[in-house]
């Protein structure tokens, strides 16, 4: 009612709640085709950020009604997405704000409608926000796609080298021939990259992993994300008002961590602020994958900041004390460091994901090549295998081949998580199962389907040949840590991004 009063009192005259417009908006000027939105911060996912909580699940921890108040909440949120684009495609201007902001800057609030009703809006980044689209760029095999589609995202463009990867991509996704771009990143002309909301680019990690070589963002491989770069620097006026940025935690320190600090200063001069963290797969499924993501935005004045700040940052295990450090020691980045909720560790363990075959399938090793796998193992490791072997029920872990002194050593972990997916590219052998115990010793391969289920993708598309999608689902990312990001970070933040502007 605030609102209405003050927009009448200035001489705007408007039609309030029509119901043949999509949304049925809070007020709309026809003459101008503006619609406006008053969404309540409650109903509309805007509250917890206002009571500077991590979360939209912090609202609720003590209520009995959680559930209830989240599935409603993101189902208006989600509306609020779908109505606010399909006004925007048949040629709307759209003004979204949030109530408290009404009751606090009621008189911005008026003067901003006003000035888009009779000057007109200019389009920015943020009138792709509320479409939920995204180019996916080292698209791979596509599990980044299978997490975001899994909150409300819809795919526009997917982009990789690899014809392999292709193959699995299209044989899961129906759609492929229509948006799959099998390119070379370097030669992409940005007029191929329609409108999105997010890019997101998984790029090579060989440069940059402890496995690999080294070179950094200057190796062969890594240096891909100039090309990603570059894309996004002549889509001008069109770049995506959010970019999602993947890869080992190597990728901080490479080069003394000069070449994290150049990737951060570059999206700056793009007109990003960054929010660095780490998320281990380990935390929802039994495969360790700690990877380093970068969540950054249009810049927003009131929502970053250059180096050092008023803003609180804790020492967690988002942001460890090497990740915090670089932050603090880097007053020339300008940060938009969000707080994040706290995730409830998953308790699946890697025997919740293994096939059982029986003890004389053929997938177990023969006695000789078991035996030559337990000579490469040092006494530590050994050990531990008979003291496996000696338990009167079966236990399973894990085997990595790694070079030691010139040497390939077998070194067994079991702990209940399998060690990080790789591929051979990235300076890694297979993954090698072990099952002991009732004084036995069996050793087979991990199955493409176990590598399925340890990335989240259980129900993926398998009909290619083992070595492919072994190749596939270890050049991946974890499907329920994009889900998290997705539904902890990017989610909210298209809500703060369709309010308070025009669109």
């Amino acid at each position: 009612m605030l609102f209405r009063k003050a927009l009448w009192g200035q001489g705007v005259r408007y039609r309030i709640c029509p119901q043949d417009i999509p949304g049925k908006p809070d007020i709309v000027i026809r003459a101008k085709k503006l619609a406006i939105f008053i969404d309540g911060d409650f109903w509309h996912g805007g509250q917890w950020v206002r009571r500077k909580l991590s979360s939209l699940e912090s609202q609720f921890t003590r209520s009995k009604s959680r559930d209830y108040w989240l599935t409603k909440i993101r189902k208006n949120m989600e509306r609020d997405c779908r109505s606010t684009a399909a006004l925007i495609s048949e040629g709307w201007t759209v003004l979204r704000f949030w109530e408290s902001d009404i009751k606090k800057n009621l008189d911005r609030c008026i003067t901003l409608t006003i000035d888009i009703a009779y000057n007109g809006p200019k389009q920015t980044p943020f009138s792709f926000a509320p479409h939920k689209t995204f180019a996916e760029f080292f698209a791979g095999i596509g599990l980044v796609r299978m997490a975001l589609e899994r909150h409300g995202w819809r795919v526009a463009y997917a982009n990789d080298i690899d014809p392999n990867k292709h193959d699995m991509y299209s044989r899961h996704f129906q759609d492929t021939q229509e948006l799959f771009d099998l390119s070379d990143i370097h030669k992409i002309s940005a007029d191929k990259i329609p409108n999105v909301t997010l890019a997101t680019a998984s790029f090579p990690c060989n440069d940059l992993s402890v496995a690999g070589s080294r070179n950094g963002l200057k190796g062969k491989q890594s240096s891909a994300f100039w090309g990603f770069v570059k894309l996004l620097e002549d889509m001008a006026y069109r770049r995506p008002p959010m970019v999602l940025i993947e890869n080992v935690p190597g990728f901080l320190n490479s080069n003394k961590g000069q070449d994290f600090r150049d990737a951060m200063l570059t999206l700056n001069r793009l007109g990003y602020s960054v929010d660095p963290f780490i998320v281990d797969a380990a935390w929802f499924v039994p495969q360790s994958r700690p990877r380093i993501f970068v969540v950054a935005q249009i810049e927003d004045t009131e929502t970053c900041f250059k180096g050092k700040s008023n803003i609180q940052l804790i020492e967690n295990r988002f942001r460890p004390k090497k990740l915090l450090d670089f932050i603090r020691d880097n007053n020339e980045i300008r940060w938009g460091v969000k707080n994040l909720p706290e995730i409830e560790t998953s308790m699946a363990e890697l025997k919740d994901v293994l096939k059982d075959f029986p003890d004389d399938a053929p997938e177990w090793w023969s006695h000789d090549r078991t035996e030559y796998l337990l000579n490469q193992m040092n006494p530590r490791h050994r050990n531990l295998i008979e003291e496996m072997i000696s338990r009167p029920n079966w236990s399973y872990g894990t085997v990595f081949r790694r070079m030691r002194n010139g040497k390939s050593m077998a070194e067994v972990r079991t702990d209940g998580i399998a060690g990080c997916l790789r591929t051979p590219r990235g300076g890694s052998a297979r993954q090698i199962l072990v099952k002991a115990g009732n004084g036995k010793f069996l050793v087979r391969l991990l199955t493409p389907l176990e590598c399925a289920r340890l990335m989240g993708a259980g129900d993926y598309n398998l009909s290619v040949n083992k070595g492919r999608a072994l190749f596939g689902f270890g050049d991946a990312v974890c499907v329920p840590v994009i889900e998290w990001i997705a539904m902890q970070r990017l989610n909210p933040l298209v809500a703060e991004m369709i309010r308070g502007r025009p669109l």
